[in-house]
């Protein structure tokens, strides 16, 4: 089986490929990142190639699968170029798998997408998915699942899954998570058990997570079963602040959602950090989700608990842990992060 996968570089991507280059019945993998890696991987061939503008159809020609990963979450300052990769690109991708007649479309897909939902109990994969309007993460994700359902009754040769993962973390994403979320001016070293005083308690604030490498799995057993539709992906437990405090050794202090977006919005139009107040709209109102389907018809189980995966993040940044891939690679900044501050803090792609 031959599997060509867009965004394989990065935190996903490379889960994807670990788990795909033990699978026997994997003959071959196309890797497709708009800036390639020097590392080689088994099995793979690496192709540069922008979903924004590159033909893709000679490039997904020949392969059995087409797993779509490619997504840009900065620069966060310039939502034209962002909603060209993420929506339109996004389409190029969908139309070029279906001139290529590849048989196969795994899309990835997020919590994020879903609708404002209850954070009391859990929604399936029935709930809307249109995201949540002043996240552009979330509409973006929501937009090209309005996509996929036109796409999918016009193209009924092709099998079509969409996974919808919660918050995805590994150590190996590290560097690259301080980068995106937190910006230039998070010191590492105060990441240790104790160090951090107090963290913020924010009242109804609920979420999940999952570790990347159980992610990957769930990618690969969607490639490679004939299955359909999407599933939601996640650990146990569901996480809130006070147990991210019991991680770190710190204690909680009460503060109101608006205060903490309010933050959020002065410290990005500051150029502080490069998250816009948006994410905090999305966590706040993205739903829990039931990930029974995943376990009954794709036969997934996550391996480590959303406890573990946050853990493994917070080893990752404070060591700024990443891998040799352009994404990842924990020298992306440059020497003492002069490029993320020169740059903007979130005015271009790192």
């Amino acid at each position: 089986m031959r599997i060509a996968i867009t965004g394989a570089t990065g935190n996903v991507g490379t889960s994807v490929l670990n788990a795909l280059v033990d699978d026997p019945a994997v003959d071959s993998i196309v890797g497709i990142a708009r800036r390639l890696p020097t590392s080689r991987v088994p099995k793979t061939t690496w192709v540069a190639a922008d979903v924004t503008e590159s033909d893709l159809v000679p490039i997904l020609s020949g392969a059995d699968v087409v797993i779509h990963l490619a997504w840009l979450i900065q620069p966060s300052r310039d939502l034209e170029l962002v909603r060209r990769t993420n929506v339109d690109g996004s389409i190029r991708v969908f139309e070029a798998a279906a001139a290529a007649k590849v048989p196969a479309l795994v899309y990835a897909s997020s919590v994020g997408a879903y609708s404002p939902g209850p954070k009391e109990g859990t929604v399936d994969e029935s709930w809307p998915a249109r995201g949540i309007a002043t996240s552009f993460y979330s509409r973006h994700k929501g937009e090209v699942e309005a996509v996929l359902d036109e796409f999918e009754p016009a193209h009924p040769e092709m099998r079509i899954v969409r996974l919808r993962p919660a918050l995805i973390f590994k150590k190996e994403s590290g560097a690259e998570v301080r980068r995106l979320f937190f910006g230039p001016f998070l010191p590492n070293r105060i990441l240790r058990r104790g160090w951090i005083p107090v963290i913020p308690n924010i009242p109804g604030l609920r979420f999940q997570a999952v570790h990347s490498l159980d992610v990957g799995e769930a990618y690969r057993l969607a490639a490679m079963q004939d299955v359909r539709g999407a599933f939601n992906i996640t650990a146990d437990p569901i996480l809130d602040f006070p147990t991210i405090a019991e991680i770190l050794g710190a204690r909680v202090v009460r503060v109101s959602p608006r205060v903490v977006r309010a933050g959020a919005n002065i410290t990005w139009k500051l150029r502080l950090q490069p998250t816009p107040p948006g994410w905090v709209d999305m966590a706040m109102q993205a739903p829990l989700m039931d990930g029974t389907r995943a376990t009954t018809e794709l036969g997934w189980k996550p391996t480590r608990t959303s406890i573990d995966a946050v853990k493994d993040l917070i080893d990752g940044l404070r060591e700024s842990a990443g891998l040799d891939t352009p994404p990842l690679d924990p020298h992306a900044g440059g020497r003492l992060r002069h490029r993320e501050i020169t740059s903007g803090v979130g005015s271009r792609q790192m």
